[in-house]
């Protein structure tokens, strides 16, 4: 039994060879037999059975939900009412969220079963997910290299069969780079498209929340899901939801663009250029841009958003809940004692490279600096899009790179980010797809970010790239 879509399991389920129950068993049993992953924090085996039970009795009376049948696991950042979150940190030891996500609630309303939280990065930091408190997550395509992060344990949960689908955090690349490390299908949609009430925040003003498929299909239908208004979160838009789950391109052509340096370089995997090669002679319109302010998109990616979690963290405290010192001798003590046991190396680093930028005598310098230039690259984004349809590019300079190769070097484990951070930045949706191997047999993605709340159009280019990519 391997399902890769929920249309195979629905189908199964209708034709009496499945029910949710068997479903949630076979789930249960890849999870225990692939736990050298490291992939998930905990497993709610006694509920998802019980839920199963319940959709499958949705199920025989037809009042189920357009999710019935689809397992779910979710990232270690956000809430499910009465399970620990801990945002793979000892900060948060012991913490039971007293409420559920929106994102997780309306899974649950359309009737998916969620099976357990997923190891990631500490507070959702990181490009590898090595720096988690759990310890690192494993790439199921080569146990070996990392899965990519901070979503590395929901990318692998879905690769290696353990769940259908997931859900998890981008920040900077944080569902589409694993997805792109694992072979998966990856959405990042439009700051403010999903409600952000019940994720942990790292950096408020980029955070979105994401899905990891192994298609489209399933992807377009789960954000359809998840996406919309919501009285919890002031900063989600009004927007109507689009019909994503069946958007096509009927024969329309595109004007898409690729940024030149992103890949023209020899470095990039040439399936990227080959897909390329490959729209033109569909008729598709493919043009070489430059962006000259391509070079300031990471550093100020990574100003802005230390400065917000240096802001963001300032309330794991010691005092409220999670990680407490026992050592300490004040209440000046306590805080700098539970922090420092509490937080990880990375998490400590960029607390540090926040509060400086955030400090008098260096917040015109670089924080307001950096919102300047934000503006800048969202302003010369929408250019882009103000003549082409898509722009294309590699979703990481390279495929899944070993364990340990980059930890002693914070900047090139930044440098990771370089191709996926100007979606976060500029706040428009991107998607990762899967485009082959390379010659090591590693997965490597393609990126397609288009302009605001295009998912639709998203979605049915994403489809069009897929189906074409079975036929080929």
């Amino acid at each position: 039994m391997h399902y890769t879509s929920l249309r195979d399991i629905t189908a199964d389920i209708a034709s009496g060879k499945l029910d949710c129950r068997r479903l949630v068993g076979h789930y249960l049993e890849k999870i225990a037999q692939n736990t050298h992953l490291n992939a998930f924090l905990e497993v709610y085996a006694y509920e998802a059975f019980a839920r199963a039970d319940e959709v499958d009795a949705r199920i025989a009376t037809g009042k189920a939900g357009r999710l019935a049948g689809m397992v779910v696991g979710i990232k270690d950042v956000l809430c499910l009412r009465g399970h620990r979150v801990q945002a793979g940190s000892r900060i948060l030891e012991g913490f039971v969220s007293p409420y559920t996500a929106t994102a997780v609630q309306r899974l649950l309303d359309e009737d998916a079963i969620i099976i357990g939280r997923q190891n990631c990065d500490e507070f959702a930091m990181g490009s590898s997910n090595e720096n988690s408190a759990f310890g690192p997550v494993r790439n199921a395509a080569d146990p070996d290299r990392v899965p990519g992060g901070s979503s590395g344990g929901s990318a692998v949960a879905v690769q290696a069969g353990m769940c259908l689908a997931s859900i998890g955090s981008d920040t900077g690349g944080s569902v589409r780079q694993p997805a792109a490390f694992c072979g998966l299908v990856g959405v990042k949609p439009t700051y403010g498209r999903v409600s952000r009430h019940g994720l942990i925040a790292y950096a408020s003003s980029f955070d979105c929340i994401g899905t990891l498929t192994h298609n489209v299909d399933d992807a377009a239908l789960l954000l359809e899901v998840i996406s919309g208004a919501d009285e919890w979160d002031s900063t989600v838009s009004q927007r109507p939801v689009g019909r994503y789950s069946g958007a096509t391109v009927d024969g329309q052509k595109f004007r898409i663009a690729y940024i030149r340096e992103t890949v023209e370089s020899e470095a990039i995997q040439p399936e990227i250029r080959e897909t390329l090669s490959w729209l033109k002679s569909e008729g598709h319109t493919v043009t070489a841009v430059d962006f000259p302010l391509l070079e300031y998109i990471l550093p100020t990616y990574y100003i802005l958003t230390t400065a917000e979690a240096s802001s963001n963290l300032s309330r794991f405290d010691g005092v409220r809940y999670g990680h407490r010192s026992p050592n300490a001798a004040s209440i000046d003590d306590l805080y700098r004692q539970s922090r420092s046991e509490g937080f990880g190396g990375e998490v400590k680093r960029r607390i540090l490279l926040g509060t400086f930028v955030l400090s008098a005598d260096y917040y015109d310098a670089y924080y307001t600096k950096a919102q300047q230039v934000r503006r800048l690259i969202q302003d010369k984004t929408r250019e882009l899009f103000a003549a082409h349809d898509f722009i294309l590019s590699p979703v990481a300079p390279t495929t899944a790179f070993r364990l340990g190769e980059n930890t002693a070097d914070p900047l090139q484990m930044y440098l990771a980010d370089v191709f996926s951070v100007q979606a976060n930045v500029a706040g428009v949706p991107g998607i990762a797809l899967p485009t082959g191997t390379d010659a090591s047999g590693l997965p490597i993605g393609l990126q397609i970010m288009g302009d605001d709340f295009s998912e639709e159009a998203l979605f049915a280019f994403g489809r069009y790239l897929e189906r074409k990519g079975k036929k080929a």
